[in-house]
């Protein structure tokens, strides 16, 4: 149950506020829409109970305000305009880094695309999505955690007919399992005829909240609809009559030959064509604006109908041509047709394995109907053991064959009628643990970062950079060994691997602002810590490998264009691999930072290229600068303070990580990167305090 309590917007300027003082109920087992025109305020009120604007009021879901709930979105599914995933992201690999966030297994992915029909589709980009298979994939990352409530802004617009009939019973089915569906629209024909409660919104408050017979009965005008090729002729009878009786009735032209009469009724209409000899067409009862987009809709129903039609009638043949020759068979004591209809189906198992598997999941129906005739002709097969050994007369086994034959295919004849009426399905229940799981975010940020090809890309255009960036500085000579090795030019603030990993770590938090798979629910990215861990472990391993990579790639690459030479390992290189690590690893959680802290990976990446170009000047300039007092002596002190009794020589390490911080880069590197997680954490707690 959802209970929307005195909802209103902070007002702009001078401009009153997009919704004022707005309180409703959408109850459990029942579907809610939020009606409206444009600029009536239906997402402002769902942004407001959704807490992704700013304003008053509260809303409770089951009792709780959303802040309120550990894991809004297992108590609320949220559909508000198109999915935003990247891109190049399949859609089954959204769904499961989708899946590791919520922490649901993984299976459950498949469930939902199976529930939604993107099966077929499961492998294919976002991009590439239709509107109407955006909306399914939408209702499938909804429907993803089991939530109790639904809420969907305008769900059905732009979709065609036949989508927008699927997505009207997926939100039965919901309501008919007990949940509760709330979902705007500015089609008073969809509300009227998809909800059982109507909430019409206008200019920001509510004029109505009325059940939808009501608000069928009293807000939308009822009329006839009249095809006719006399239409002209038709319409002045009509007014004339009406004048003659004194009614309250109008004529509208529509196009064609349609006309739409207010005042009357469908008995009255018939009776004046008939009098005057004008043949109809059409004469159906309509409420609501039904205008070329209903006729449109009307046509394309009509059209699913023919198309069902025909294969009714080809199934009804079937029927009657097998019982014919099931009679015929058992009069001349040839193979019943069940006899027959296993060799048919031996036939059809052969023919179903050697074609794709694509096509074998097109024809689920017919391995179904296979399926449910096999029992019946096995006990048409043996009437003796179902009747107790009772003997029977050869018409009464020709009666049982024709009835055990003809049932299923009279099931497989009535399914089109059946589905067309019946609830889609959902997606079986599923228990997820309240408890947190410090894995979760690691999960959801290996298959974020591993689903799309960004970071191979990145990698691979690091390591052909600093690969030729190393061979040319060997052929112009004047380079150092160890900048030579990491295909560091001088004129160069950072080496091609340290702006790489920047880059992959600005990627890390800017995607979630640009493509937010996470704020479905919140609005904006959570900036929780176990996310901020995750990313940092994860963009750690990534930088480390790319390390490796390059060196690796660089010292290969020497060796082959000039030699063993340049190619010889130097002699402290076990300082200089720490100082290569610790550059490319703190550019990397620099870009991670700073792309959180800003919300855009440009600025993560600009906060990456500050470091030497701005921040490392001012620390040479205060290190260098003149002073009365040096800290000389200050590795000896700390080692006779505090590092006596460390086991296993960890001094040396220490003592170590200090000469890094000391040198200009190290001391800036270290500088930004405590003053970028400072700036994290208090954003993050001040989000929290509001």
């Amino acid at each position: 149950m959802i209970q929307a309590i005195g909802l209103t917007s902070d007002p702009r300027k001078d401009l009153p506020p997009a919704v004022d003082d707005v309180s409703f109920e959408a109850r459990a087992g029942r579907v809610t829409a939020l009606l409206g025109g444009p600029g009536a305020g239906k997402t402002t009120v769902l942004r407001l109970m959704l807490e992704l604007q700013r304003g008053r009021g509260v809303t409770y879901f089951r009792g709780r305000p959303l802040h309120r709930i550990a894991h809004p979105s297992r108590e609320v599914g949220v559909v508000l305009g198109d999915v935003p995933g990247h891109p190049a992201r399949t859609v089954r690999g959204h769904l499961r880094m989708l899946c590791a966030a919520a922490g649901v297994p993984a299976r459950r992915a498949d469930e939902v695309l199976e529930v939604v029909g993107l099966v077929s589709l499961r492998d294919e980009r976002l991009s590439t999505l239709s509107r109407g298979m955006d909306r399914r994939l939408g209702l499938a990352c909804a429907l993803l955690t089991d939530p109790h409530t639904l809420v969907l802004d305008d769900p059905a617009g732009g979709l065609s007919t036949r989508e927008k009939r699927w997505l009207h019973g997926m939100l039965r089915a919901h309501v008919a399992q007990g949940g509760t569906v709330l979902f705007s629209t500015a089609d008073p024909k969809e509300a009227a005829g998809t909800a059982d409660q109507v909430v019409t919104l206008e200019r920001g408050r509510i004029v109505a909240d009325q059940e939808a017979a009501d608000f069928a009965r009293t807000r939308l005008r009822p009329r006839v609809a009249v095809r006719t090729p006399h239409a002209p002729r038709l319409a002045t009878l009509l007014a004339k009559e009406a004048r003659a009786t004194h009614r309250s009735v109008e004529v509208v032209r529509e196009s064609g030959n349609r006309l739409s009469v207010y005042g009357s009724t469908c008995a009255d209409i018939g009776e004046t064509a008939f009098r005057h000899g004008i043949p109809v067409h059409q004469l159906a009862d309509e409420i609501g604006d039904m205008g070329p987009a209903a006729a449109a809709d009307r046509s394309a129903g009509e059209a699913a109908r023919a198309d069902v039609a025909p294969q009714r009638k080809a199934a009804a043949a079937r029927s009657a041509g097998s019982r014919e020759q099931t009679a015929t068979r058992a009069r001349r004591g040839g193979p019943t047709g069940a006899e027959s209809s296993s060799a048919t189906e031996a036939a059809q198992s052969s023919a179903t394995a050697s074609e794709p598997a694509r096509k074998r999941r097109e024809r689920p129906a017919a391995s179904q109907e296979s399926a449910d005739r096999s029992p019946q002709k096995t006990a048409a097969r043996t009437p003796q053991a179902r009747s107790g050994g009772r003997k029977r007369t050869a018409t009464e086994a020709d009666a049982e064959a024709e009835a055990a034959e003809d049932a299923p295919r009279q099931r497989a004849a009535e399914a089109p009628s059946a589905g067309l009426d019946a609830l889609p399905e959902l997606p079986p229940p599923i228990s997820v643990r309240p408890a947190p799981s410090p894995l979760r975010p690691l999960r959801y940020e290996l298959r974020r970062a591993a689903g799309v090809g960004t970071g191979f890309v990145t990698c691979g255009v690091v390591l052909l950079v600093s690969a030729v960036t190393a061979v040319l500085l060997a052929r112009i000579g004047h380079t150092p060994r160890p900048r030579l090795m990491a295909g560091w030019p001088v004129q160069l603030p950072l080496p091609p691997a340290a702006l790489g990993a920047g880059l992959l770590g600005a990627i890390a938090f800017g995607d979630e602002f640009r493509h937010p798979a996470l704020a479905a629910d919140r609005g904006t990215v959570p900036r929780r810590l176990g996310l901020l861990t995750a990313k940092l472990l994860v963009t750690t391993a990534t930088a480390l490998l790319l390390a490796v990579l390059t060196l690796g790639c660089d010292i290969e690459m020497l060796y082959l264009v000039y030699g063993r030479e340049l190619a010889e390992v130097p002699s402290d290189w076990l300082r200089l691999s720490a100082s290569w690590f610790g550059l490319v690893v703190g550019c990397a959680w620099a870009g991670v930072l700073a792309a959180g802290l800003f919300r855009s990976t440009t600025a993560g990446l600009a906060a990456v290229v500050a470091v030497p170009v701005a921040v490392v000047p001012v620390v040479q300039k205060v290190v260098e600068g003149p002073s009365v007092r040096t800290a000389a002596g200050f590795p000896l002190r700390m080692r006779e303070l505090l590092l006596n009794q460390w086991p296993f020589g960890g001094e040396r390490y220490v003592e170590a990580v200090a000469r890094l911080v000391a040198q200009p880069v190290g001391g800036a590197l270290t500088l930004s990167l405590a003053a970028l997680l400072g700036a994290f954490l208090f954003t993050t707690l001040r989000g929290k305090v509001r």
